[in-house]
């Protein structure tokens, strides 16, 4: 699966790894982090969500911009790895994050730094294969890529829920996904006696081995501060993601490209004289028609980290090898790992007979793919009440509860899809740009997808004041919506791509 690919492209995926960690230690508790340390709505949560995820990509589109500029890819990669590293010491100080605004200036913060990062090393992994001796590697290499990237991200959520958990823990009590919002709830007199001599105390219960709490008060007090503290800890995983990425970034940045070199001795590439003006704009009108369609893509995706870990939180059974709301955010950074090699199997096994699809074609198939991941979620979420009814009851009742597998399978199929594009569509970019706007358009892929995410909050808006079924079933007509518009490109974006 190695073999003739350039030799910077493992030490570029390892160096990659922290960020990931970081996205998706995010992933995993920045949404139920806010909920509970702030005592707000899933709809406000998912405001902040949606500013910091979209802050992430369309400061990619900064950050190429200045690596452009420069021509000092390498310089921008190393201070986007220490601002990144800076902003989650900031949200892992409690006293400092007092409030959610300043919670939110940690996250930009973070975001800053990642856009410093990210599109710029994708830049440089671009750069590697367009040696003619690795050109026809391109999508096999930014698979490859995709998969090494991702081994941290599955780590990720297992150590920051571990953090929570044992710090919890050393203040005598047990998790529970439930208690912050019902403790809030407590503490604002907002909650019912049936509640309070229900549900609430047979968990405070729980997570008090087995000891009703004599002073209600007391004991939510208690347990929000553990539970928020442990969370604030959680965040410095992320930090020593970072300072690992750094290091072997800075062992291994000399085997990587050079462009500062190549612009200091005046040197014109094969390509830029290849590219005149006409094809150059049709080069970015492609991209852009690309950006267009998976801006869609993401906002349906990345609702991994705000509706569907609320879903997990509200309406799924926790236990066994799924025992924290958190760790489902694992799921998808594993099954990438595990399922990139069998894709790439498969695509050169039709590459082999001639019947490959082009990296369109594929693109288009992963929108289809998409959507099928929504309907099996509409499909079994059929009966479960609305989450104001279920607010009402306190939380809902695990005999009403539905299995775990059913995220499990919506995150495989969601992954499948994201195969086919992610990976997919970072290999078009690189190849379509136009030389001198790698940066530049590794950012607008970047930036689309910020589109994507800052739209993110109005899943939270429908689960929180739709059927949960109806929620998922917009994601599902967007996804086959922008699949026919990426079919219908295809033809077009086949020539550019030549």
């Amino acid at each position: 699966m190695f073999k003739d690919h350039p030799k910077g492209l493992i030490p570029a995926a390892l160096a990659n790894m922290g960020e990931r960690f970081g996205f998706y230690t995010m992933m995993a508790i920045l949404t139920l982090f806010l909920m509970s340390k702030f005592n707000i709505s899933g709809t406000e949560a998912g405001t902040f969500y949606s500013i910091f995820y979209g802050s992430i990509y369309i400061l990619a589109l900064v950050g190429g911009l200045i690596a452009d500029k420069t021509r000092n890819y390498k310089g921008t990669i190393i201070v986007g790895l220490l601002t990144m590293s800076a902003g989650y010491v900031f949200l892992a100080m409690p006293s400092l994050i007092s409030t959610k605004y300043i919670a939110l200036a940690a996250l930009l913060v973070i975001a800053f730094g990642n856009g410093l990062f990210k599109g710029n090393l994708q830049a440089l992994v671009g750069q590697m294969y367009d040696n003619d001796e690795y050109r026809n590697k391109r999508d096999s290499g930014f698979q490859i890529f995709y998969m090494f990237i991702n081994i941290g991200a599955m780590f990720a959520p297992f150590m920051a829920t571990w953090v929570r958990n044992t710090f919890v823990a050393m203040q005598g009590y047990s998790y529970n996904a439930d208690l912050p919002e019902l403790c809030h709830h407590y503490l604002g007199k907002s909650m019912s006696e049936e509640v309070i001599n229900g549900r609430f105390t047979e968990l405070a219960t729980q997570v008090s081995n087995g000891v009703t709490p004599a002073n209600l008060t007391e004991f939510s007090n208690q347990y929000l501060l553990a539970f928020n503290t442990g969370f604030h800890y959680a965040f410095l995983t992320a930090v020593g993601a970072m300072i690992i990425s750094l290091v072997i970034f800075l062992a291994t940045k000399r085997i990587y490209p050079n462009p500062t070199a190549k612009a200091k001795g005046n040197s014109v590439s094969k390509e830029e004289i290849m590219q005149d003006a006409k094809e150059i704009k049709q080069r970015i009108l492609a991209l852009f028609a690309v950006f267009g369609v998976v801006i869609f893509f993401w906002f349906s995706f990345h609702q991994n980290g705000l509706t569907l870990t609320m879903f997990a939180k509200d309406y799924t059974h926790l236990g066994g090898l799924f025992s924290s709301v958190e760790i489902f955010q694992s799921i998808n950074p594993f099954l990438v790992v595990f399922l990139t090699p069998v894709i790439i199997f498969i695509f050169s096994a039709l590459a082999k007979k001639g019947i490959q699809p082009s990296t369109p074609k594929k693109i288009g198939i992963g929108m289809g793919i998409a959507a099928t991941a929504f309907i099996v979620m509409a499909i079994g979420s059929m009966g479960l009440p609305n989450l104001s009814e279920v607010k009402i009851m306190g939380s809902l009742p695990e005999a009403q509860r539905v299995t775990p597998w059913l995220l499990f399978s919506v995150y495989f199929i969601l992954t499948v899809a994201e195969l086919f594009i992610s990976p997919l569509g970072l290999s078009f970019v690189s190849k379509v740009a136009p030389t001198h706007m790698q940066g530049l358009m590794q950012g607008g892929w970047l930036t689309a997808t910020a589109i994507g995410n800052f739209s993110l909050f109005m899943g939270a808006m429908m689960y929180e004041n739709a059927s949960i079924s109806l929620t998922w079933t917009v994601f599902v007509v967007v996804c086959l919506l922008s699949m026919t518009a990426m079919f219908g490109m295809v033809k077009w974006l086949e020539r550019v791509a030549k």
